[in-house]
């Protein structure tokens, strides 16, 4: 069974930055991703990065967000900065094989 494991989700000051990683059971995912969820919206795309790469941003995370994967460790990380209350909310990892595969989410609580 593919499992999706998500760290690095925590409390931060309004301009901070986190780094979120999440690490695959499996190998050879063509495309890895971050999705997030906030409180009363639809879950969002935040970044993808397929295997070769060529990272994929909404328009939100452009110029603060940066993805990144590690395929021989068969991990993506997120990497946050200058981070806005509104980016608060639950970020998922996302997989895909040939189906969809998500993590189990990660708090990201952004104070001001």
């Amino acid at each position: 069974q593919v499992q999706l494991v998500e760290s690095g989700g925590g409390l931060v000051q309004a301009g901070g930055s986190l780094r979120l990683s999440c690490a695959a059971s499996e190998s050879i995912f063509s495309i890895m991703g971050w999705y997030r969820q906030a409180p009363g919206s639809q879950r969002e795309l935040v970044a993808t990065i397929p295997r070769a790469g060529g990272a994929k941003y909404a328009d939100f995370a452009k110029g603060r967000f940066t993805i990144s994967r590690d395929n021989a460790k068969n991990t993506v990380y997120l990497q946050m900065n200058s981070l806005k209350p509104e980016d608060s909310a639950v970020y998922y990892c996302y997989a895909w094989k040939g189906m969809d595969y998500w993590g189990q989410g990660t708090q990201v609580t952004v104070s001001s």
